[in-house]
């Protein structure tokens, strides 16, 4: 049976990996992914913009809903605009430390060795801000918006690893004042803050662990 698309089509890409090459690359990939951490003390080494912009091109090919690409990655590189976003960062991260958080939630994080100072916004060369973009003036309603930016974000945070640099990915609650402190329009919403850059030479991080691979998948 053969029907007609409505749609413009082209074909589909081909790798035609060996098997065994196939199996060397997952598992390289795996192994580099393993190295992963995150950091919060970092370097005043410059970054490669190069470096940023291609993990950023990299993380724009996610798969998204309807293909609308909801996403925006705003860089911030100069010092004063940093320094703004720790001052209000640590504004909001002091509430939810002092105020806000619940002792099962603090409990949680006491391990990390987190508190609502956020040094690592002013230290990194480069912080990435990524924003949903949702519906607006000029932008479609688009769908599933909180999935596609996260698989994004997962493509973003693996390609800055691929290329050496440290990254965390930052949460504060609530996030409304970084449409301020980036320029941003209401109908984007900021999903997390990822500052990026070398890891500082006395950098350390938490003795943690993940779970085996067996813990976590369910063959069927």
């Amino acid at each position: 049976m053969s029907f007609e698309r409505q749609y413009p089509v082209v074909p589909a890409p081909r790798f035609d990996v060996p098997e065994q090459e196939a199996v060397q690359r997952a598992q390289a990939f795996a192994d580099m992914m393993t190295l992963r951490r995150t950091v919060r003390d970092f370097s005043s080494r410059p970054v490669p913009l190069d470096v940023i912009e291609h993990a950023i091109r990299a993380a724009a090919t996610a798969p998204s809903g309807a293909n609308l690409q909801p996403w925006r990655f705003v860089v911030i590189t100069d010092p004063e605009r940093k320094k703004r976003l720790r001052e209000a960062a640590e504004d909001e991260e002091r509430e939810f430390y002092e105020r806000r958080a619940s002792e099962e939630w603090l409990e949680a994080l006491a391990p990390l060795g987190t508190d609502w100072r956020k040094p690592f916004l002013e230290d990194a060369p480069a912080v990435i801000i990524v924003f949903e973009v949702h519906k607006g003036p000029e932008t479609p309603r688009p769908y599933y918006v909180k999935e596609s930016v996260g698989i994004a974000v997962g493509f973003l945070l693996a390609g800055l690893h691929q290329a050496g640099l440290a990254t965390l990915t930052h949460t504060p609650s609530p996030m409304k004042f970084l449409n301020e402190v980036c320029d941003r329009p209401q109908e984007e919403r900021a999903y997390v803050v990822i500052p990026a850059g070398y890891p500082a030479d006395h950098a350390m991080v938490p003795d943690i662990t993940r779970k085996p691979v067996d813990e976590v998948v369910i063959q069927l």
